[in-house]
């Protein structure tokens, strides 16, 4: 299983863009025909969001999560130097520059959003960049992913206790650490905060770390552009302050996320079941009344 995985990869990273972008569209309906599960979750994940079902909105989603999938080999095994031209626009950053400038350390958070690949990859161009790495579910990914993130001046940190320390470190050196805070912790990790109205179990790993000494919080995504025409990648300030309990902290994350999505939510990961309440939570208050 591991060498046809990374068979198929490599094979796919020596194509153009434009044509993993469009044999992701094609892949991106396959999975949402095949799988009666997802295609329910995805759903109804984009109209808790938006409020509405939106048929134009939902066949562009489900195209863009097969884009999404697709160009993982293109932004893993191509040369960095390559991923990174093809970034066309960066907007916002002078933000890493100025925090840098001011000796804080950065807490760069994002969604699975876009190419959330590229955030990291870009941002180290402007430092070190411990990002948490979570294993994927299929172990044959694992060596890929791995290969794929740790280059140049990116380091991986397990999520586990050592990886939190590695975290830690790396703020207090006043580097830069990055996460994906959008995704369900396992018990003991959370808080049920509001999610696009519903709550959801949120990790309070990036609300721990805001509150190191020292720390700027900037928000990046990273929008796929048509046609494999390349990459936009915007970093801007919270709306509003990381500040209060940590139970405050976690849902003015939350919120942050829900800006960065509904700027652009064709490109979100809908079918991702972030309202799943992992074994051994208890259910969200609401649900107890």
């Amino acid at each position: 299983m591991t060498f046809f995985v990374n068979l198929s990869f490599r094979i796919l990273a020596g194509l153009p863009l434009s044509w993993l972008h469009r044999l992701g569209g094609w892949a991106g309906w396959t999975i949402w025909r095949c799988s009666p599960s997802y295609r329910r979750r995805l759903e109804d994940n984009l109209a808790q969001a938006t409020g509405r079902r939106d048929p134009a909105l939902r066949d562009a989603a489900v195209a863009e999560a097969g884009r999404q999938a697709l160009e993982l080999p293109f932004v893993w095994l191509r040369p960095q130097d390559e991923v990174l031209a093809r970034i066309v626009r960066v907007e916002g950053q002078e933000l890493i520059a100025r925090a840098q400038a001011e000796g804080a350390s950065v807490l760069l958070l994002t969604a699975h959003l876009g190419c959330f690949e590229m955030c990291a990859q870009y941002c180290s161009t402007h430092g070190p960049i411990t990002v948490l790495f979570r294993p994927p579910r299929k172990t044959a990914l694992r060596p890929l992913m791995e290969a794929g993130r740790a280059r140049g001046a990116i380091r991986v940190a397990p999520a586990d206790v050592s990886g939190v320390r590695r975290l830690v470190k790396a703020l207090r050196s006043g580097e830069m650490v990055g996460m994906l805070p959008d995704q369900a912790p396992a018990e003991g990790e959370g808080v049920w905060a509001p999610f696009f109205g519903r709550p959801a179990w949120t990790m309070t790993l990036a609300a721990r770390l805001s509150e190191v000494k020292g720390v700027k919080v900037v928000m990046v995504w990273t929008e796929r552009l048509p046609h494999g025409a390349g990459y936009v990648l915007r970093l801007s300030e919270p709306v509003e302050p990381i500040a209060g309990s940590l139970e405050e902290r976690c849902a003015a994350i939350n919120r942050e996320i829900e800006r960065l999505v509904l700027a652009c939510p064709a490109q979100y990961l809908w079918g991702y079941n972030r309202y799943k309440r992992p074994s051994g939570v208890p259910p969200p208050p609401e649900a107890t009344c």
